[in-house]
């Protein structure tokens, strides 16, 4: 359990460091990412996003536990 929370730990960190860059990156504006504005309320819902970061997530997962 202690080397997960290493390992999780060392995760946020590196992304904390790497935030200015990661910013950059087009995820949240892709195709089939859906908003809606109405008046003063704003709806976002990044599906497509959500999608993408889960398959990566699962290939990075599985090849770990293998």
């Amino acid at each position: 359990m202690s080397k997960t929370l290493i390992l999780i730990g060392l995760l946020l960190v590196a992304a904390g460091l790497l935030w200015p860059w990661l910013g950059r990156l087009p995820l949240g504006h892709l195709p089939g990412d859906i908003l809606i504005r109405r008046g003063n309320t704003t709806l976002y819902f990044p599906l497509t996003t959500m999608l993408l970061i889960s398959a990566a997530l699962s290939l990075i997962l599985w090849w770990w536990h293998r």
